[in-house]
């Protein structure tokens, strides 16, 4: 198994094969022309780009016995994703564009981690790419350490039965004897709470900590550079959806209880304070340099989100019980007729929105703008990440206070670009404000299949939306979906998908009763503290080590797993001590 998930030579004709990283592999190069040539590359994921600059290829190799390997002719490449090479006569700069002729062009669509590969460039413009050595399957490695932690819990699981059934008697006795009355109580409590909302929370924030923890360094689990929709990205908007849910649920309850409005909104105001405040700590956490210290992030969102979202529902809801009405055509739109305010302040959102992002005057970037900047569409427009959205963050922000290293800018060479800036939160409110109509709709319909149906419907609709938007491509629709631009599309998408979750989870858990959202439940139920303590202790045993290189998928992948097990026990822990924190 080792040799799978492992390499095990670690010199390979001189080739030191340790300080490969993940996705990595060599490529010898060859050129039998009698001049310099000067090879330049494309990485797929790089869209409408450039070839980009690599080295300068020596002249005249005519055997291969006196060929030598050297840093001039070993090529690092990354083998996620396809790789297209061209090779010029001459220095045509750091970028080669479609306007200059090459005297050789090659693709190679599949290179495995680790392995050696050997392309020649012959003077007649030919050229062959061929395997030296061979490299790994990476899903091995995904493979090995889910079976291995999959045994774990299960020996884990059989000790626990076990012990269980050694204490069974005692236990019973106990329970009948002294807490006969407490337990039916919290059965009680237990039902009326839909377990459904704790496991989506559960599994949103134990996804957000395995992301965070580098998810193994596999590609589709990691956000995706710029357009598109990756596992990392579903995570974040899933979070906030789900705490729109609770916005309706909370805010009856408190209504019902004769708390005035003022009041609820007050402590709506003081709860986004705290959340907005709890962030800029976290955001201080490799050093307080205020001059350098970022503004924006998570916990800040969430804190802005929640302050327009709660505030709005609060004002437009009614004391009043809400009753079904009658009228067949106003059962059917009931969602609408009863969030009508907070539908109006969802399209007021999007109109600005989308009336800024395309028709705000941005220097030196074209109106409409979405893209990364550097070096995508062929480098035209350099510094125009984002567009509309870069350009407004810059300017109330400051480029000192906004993040420094967003995906783009390791593929397009982008400059700076906070994910989690300003101008994004307006469609942000528009994603928890969906998650308010899930909450609603489960106040509003009692019989489960209305809930579900419902949803599904509401699903459907945003899926097609967001397809449309988008083109149903990842590059070619009016409105790509992108998670960094916090785009319309993305917030259809995701929302759908959050739709979809819930159903699932509501359908399985809480009326079948197939699944208790165990070990889920219990990590949604204490959230805050999971999310705040996973950033802290980031570099931390026992929750985080490093052994060797760490240059696998295996060991970085069981580093995230452990990590991530290690959050979820804690959090049982938590649950066991009936221990339960919320701002």
């Amino acid at each position: 198994m080792s040799e799978f998930v492992e390499y095990t030579v670690p010199i390979w004709r001189g080739l030191d094969m340790r300080q490969l990283k993940v996705d990595e592999a060599y490529i010898i190069l060859k050129s039998f022309y009698n001049k310099v040539t000067y090879l330049y590359t494309l990485s797929d994921a790089c869209n409408t780009c450039p070839y980009t600059k690599e080295k300068a290829l020596q002249p005249n190799i005519h055997n291969e016995t006196s060929f030598e390997l050297n840093a001039n002719n070993v090529l690092k490449i990354n083998t996620a994703h396809p790789y297209s090479f061209k090779l010029f006569e001459k220095d045509v700069g750091r970028y080669a564009f479609d306007n200059e002729s090459a005297l050789s062009t090659y693709t190679q669509k599949i290179m495995e981690e680790f392995g050696v590969y050997n392309l020649t460039f012959y003077d007649n413009g030919t050229n062959t790419f061929e395997t030296d050595k061979k490299g790994v399957n990476v899903n091995f490695s995904l493979l090995s350490v889910f079976v291995l932690v999959g045994l774990i819990l299960l020996v884990i699981k059989i000790a626990n039965c076990a012990w269980r059934t050694y204490r069974y008697e005692e236990t019973v006795r106990v329970a009948e004897n002294a807490q006969s009355q407490s337990d039916e109580a919290t059965v009680t409590a237990q039902r009326r709470r839909m377990q459904s909302l704790d496991a989506f929370r559960g599994v949103a924030i134990v996804l957000m900590i395995f992301v965070n923890s580098g998810g193994g360094d596999y590609w589709w689990i990691e956000h995706a550079p710029w357009n598109g929709l990756h596992l990392a990205d579903v995570v974040f908007p899933s979070f906030l959806w789900i705490m729109g849910v609770c916005i309706p649920i909370s805010v009856k309850s408190q209504m019902g209880r004769g708390v005035p409005k003022l009041k609820i909104c007050l402590k709506i105001i003081e709860r986004s304070l705290k959340l907005f405040a709890i962030g800029l700590c976290l955001n201080s956490i490799n050093g307080p340099n205020l001059e350098k210290l970022r503004v924006m992030g998570v916990l800040q969102r969430f804190g802005i989100a929640y302050l327009v979202c709660g505030i709005v529902h609060t004002i437009f809801c009614k004391r009043d019980q809400i009753l079904m009405p009658q009228v067949p055509w106003k059962r059917t739109l009931y969602d609408l007729i009863l969030l009508r305010g907070e539908f109006i302040t969802m399209l007021t959102l999007i109109a600005i929105y989308l009336g800024i992002s395309f028709g705000l005057y941005v220097p030196n970037c074209p109106r409409g703008y979405l893209g990364p900047g550097g070096k995508h569409d062929n480098a035209a427009y350099v510094t125009c990440i984002g567009g509309a959205t870069g350009y407004i963050d810059l300017q109330i922000l400051g480029d000192s206070h906004i993040y420094q290293h967003p995906t783009a800018k390791y593929i397009y060479d982008s400059q700076a670009f906070d994910p989690e800036g300003l101008f994004g939160c307006l469609l942000t409110v528009v994603q928890v404000l969906f998650g308010v109509l899930a909450g609603v709709i489960i106040l509003v319909h009692n019989a489960w299949y209305s809930r579900i149906n419902r949803w599904l419907l509401w699903s459907i609709c945003l899926a097609l939306l967001g397809g449309a938007l988008c083109a149903f491509t990842k590059e070619d629709g009016l409105i790509p979906i992108n998670k960094n631009l916090w785009s319309l599309s993305f917030v259809f998408v995701t929302s759908s998908l959050a739709f979809v979750m819930l159903s699932v989870f509501y359908f399985v858990i809480d009326i079948k009763h197939w699944w208790t959202g165990f070990p889920f439940v219990e990590a949604g139920k204490n959230a805050i503290i999971m999310y705040v303590g996973h950033t802290i202790m980031h570099k931390m045993l026992p929750w985080h080590w490093r052994i060797g290189a760490m240059n696998t998928h295996f060991v970085l992948l069981l580093e995230s797993v452990w990590n991530t097990l290690l959050w979820i026990a804690i959090a049982l822990y938590l649950n066991h001590k009936k221990f339960y924190y919320s701002l």
